[in-house]
């Protein structure tokens, strides 16, 4: 059965899509809330809505919530700790930066928020790909340093959980004695996700879940293949994830002309400077999403001009950066395309959708029963007996 997660929007949330759009240009807390958000309704990262949102996504009956990271977003290490008394069993996928912090600090951290949390920290391992995000930290270092890093990284948390005290030297980080106090348990699951050979090679070694971003089936196949053999040379198995929003309505044509509305509120300015920011990334998993969009990103227009495959769209990535396509359709439509994936080898489903309180519901009330008939899913959720 496959595990489904929901997406804590620390950036702010919003009826439209610019509202919460990482890659944009801009801080909409300080005055720029009216241009990345032009029809209004933009809501604040408050930990008050961030506390809606993981609520809402424990009662529904998703397994946990990804946390974003950068200078875009709240920190998610602090946000996520002060949400645990929020939650009873909700976990949170804490996203960071290797190079921005000492990996046995991390390790200690993830220790201590094992304990306080009682076993509900995963940790999504982010290397970087925008070269301003990057130097806002202070990190220099070319793309396949970055993934060196990131790979003696990894090395140095897990030794620090396992093989204390654990000796390292490598080129980018040298320890002596690491450990954590009290030892971790349970030790989290690494999620990774990265579609460059460099990055490959750190997923094979190091992570326990492989996460791609919403491409189409027949690219997602190749993909799920392709690091099954890099890990297989490693000895190891993974477990694979998907990173996708939703739109699902009880009909085909709600589902479209809701996604009609979101670009026909997109001012066609915001399109271009946000895709001129995108188009510097140094990512290939973000150079794989423009490429969806190639020659497609006037707006307005028609949004099934977007739609790469049939229920993939490609709009979302117009103003936001990574994950940029969407599930679009009826709620039977939706729940056959995330069948599909299964079928492919998707065991977990990042999912998200605008707003992030009310597209929850849409998406456990509408999609997850049907999911539970095909195989899918197999637990009722806590809570939405007593929402619905």
């Amino acid at each position: 059965m496959a595990a489904f997660h929901w997406f804590l929007p620390t950036s702010g949330d919003s009826r439209s899509l610019v509202g919460a759009g990482q890659g944009v240009p801009g801080d909409v807390r300080t005055g720029l809330a009216e241009t990345l958000d032009p029809q209004g309704g933009f809501r604040a990262p408050s930990i008050d809505y961030l506390a809606q949102v993981a609520r809402t996504a424990e009662d529904l009956g998703f397994t946990g919530v990804l946390t974003p990271t950068g200078t875009f977003c709240e920190d998610a290490w602090l946000t996520t700790a002060a949400l645990l008394r929020e939650t009873t069993r909700l976990k949170f996928l804490v996203a960071f930066r290797p190079g921005v912090v000492n990996p046995v600090l991390a390790a200690q951290m993830a220790a201590a928020y094992q304990r306080i949390s009682g076993g509900r920290l995963m940790l999504n391992v982010v290397t970087g790909g925008e070269p301003r995000e990057q130097a806002r930290f202070g990190d220099f270092a070319s793309k396949d340093e970055r993934y060196a890093r990131t790979g003696e990284f990894l090395d140095v948390v897990r030794g620090s959980w396992e093989q204390a005290p654990f000796d390292y030297d490598g080129a980018h980080f040298s320890v002596r004695g690491a450990m954590v106090s009290g030892g971790i348990d349970p030790v989290p699951p690494v999620y990774f996700g990265g579609s460059s050979e460099p990055a490959g090679a750190v997923a094979a070694r190091s992570a326990d879940v492989y996460l791609t971003w919403g491409e189409p089936r027949e690219q997602v196949a190749a993909k799920i293949a392709w690091m099954r053999e890099l890990a297989a040379r490693e000895g190891r198995t993974l477990r694979f994830g998907l990173r996708i929003h939703t739109l699902s309505r009880d009909t085909h044509e709600a589902a479209w002309a809701h996604a009609q509305g979101w670009l026909d509120g997109l001012d066609p300015a915001a399109v271009e400077k946000a895709q001129a920011a995108l188009a510097q990334s140094e990512s290939t998993g973000q150079q794989r999403m423009s490429a969806l969009r190639a020659g497609r990103h006037d707006a307005p227009g028609d949004a099934r001009d977007l739609e790469v495959e049939p229920g993939l769209w490609a709009g979302v990535g117009l103003v936001r950066g990574g994950a940029g396509t969407a599930l679009v359709g009826s709620h039977d439509e939706v729940a056959e395309r995330l069948a599909d994936y299964h079928a492919l080898g998707i065991d977990e489903f990042i999912l998200s959708g605008y707003p992030h309180v009310e597209e929850a519901y849409w998406f456990a009330e509408g999609v997850m029963p049907r999911l539970r008939r095909r195989g899918v899913l197999d637990r009722e959720p806590a809570g939405l007996a007593a929402v619905g």
